[in-house]
Formats: structure tokens, C-alpha cells, sequence
């Protein structure tokens, strides 16, 4: 077996290289014991088919993913073109993300008003990784709007995608 080296890639460029991967942009919610919570995630992929998972990765020092865990479930709103400010208010600390922000009642956390998706999903594994946490959630529940624009993060700018 090879013997490892030490990486020496920097984490500056490994962000600025992978910033070239076009993502999409996602507002993880949970119904807490105070309100509503949320918070933006990028790093979200499905898993299996079947069962039906998907993984989110927040960060180790996010003051919000302690919250949404201690939920247990919470629901994946795909942001659309126009939910650019939205996912900026989303992404500064403060108590009341949801000021101003229109949801629907969703089974496991609020629904983002005019998202793309929105898929509800129940913890079922978390996984050391580096400064972040892997998440393994399954799906119970999904839904997909009709001809919405998502928002999209490349090269450390938002923006839209097409057909």
C-alpha cells in the first residue's frame, strides 16, 4: 500500500477551483420549538434510489444544523432565480430568517413559496468529514414545481440556469 503524503493543496485555491462546479442552491427548514428555522446549503446530492436518500453537508461551525438535528427532519426548498436576497438573509446569523418570507405548512419543516422543490426528509446517519458533517437523510416526501428557474452558485456569484 502507497504511503500518503500530506496534501498540499491550500484551501484558497480548492475553493476557488471547485467554485467552478456550478451547484445548486438549497434552504434546509425545520418546524422548532420556537418557529420556523433554515438555513442555505449548496452541498446536497441524492444517494439511493432505494431506499430514496439524499446527503446535505453543513458546516461543523453552523449554529443552526445543532437545531434542525435536534428536529430530526426538515424539508429541502431548491431555491428558484429570484430567491437570490432570500438565501443572502439565509446565510447571515440571526434569530428570524423567516421575517418576510413567504412558506406553506410542509410535514417536516416549511415550504419556500414559489421554489422549485421541496423534498421532506427524516436524519437517518451522520458522518465525520473534515470541517463539515455528512447527512444522510431519507426522503418522505417530494414535490417539484412546473417551469421555475433555479437559482444557481458558480465562481462565487449567483445566477440562473435555462433549457
Amino acid at each position: 500500500m502507497r504511503q500518503q503524503q500530506p496534501s498540499s493543496v491550500v484551501p484558497q485555491e480548492f475553493r476557488r477551483v471547485l467554485g467552478h462546479l456550478p451547484t445548486g442552491v438549497t434552504a434546509v427548514t425545520a418546524h422548532g420549538p420556537e418557529g420556523p428555522i433554515g438555513m442555505v446549503v449548496n452541498s446536497v446530492t441524492s444517494v439511493s434510489l432505494d431506499p430514496p436518500l439524499l446527503l446535505i453537508c453543513p458546516a461543523k461551525s453552523s449554529s443552526t444544523w445543532p437545531a434542525l438535528r435536534a428536529v430530526g427532519e426538515f424539508c429541502v426548498n431548491v431555491m428558484a432565480g429570484h430567491h437570490e436576497q432570500l438565501c443572502r438573509a439565509f446565510a447571515r446569523p440571526g434569530p428570524d430568517r423567516f421575517a418576510g418570507v413567504a412558506w406553506h405548512e410542509r410535514a417536516a419543516g416549511p415550504g419556500i413559496e414559489e421554489a422549485v422543490a421541496w423534498i421532506g426528509c427524516r436524519v437517518r446517519q451522520e458522518h465525520d468529514a473534515g470541517d463539515h458533517t455528512i447527512v444522510v437523510a431519507e426522503v418522505t416526501d417530494l414535490e417539484a414545481a412546473s417551469d421555475v428557474a433555479p437559482l444557481v452558485f458558480f465562481r462565487g456569484a449567483y445566477g440562473t440556469f435555462t433549457a
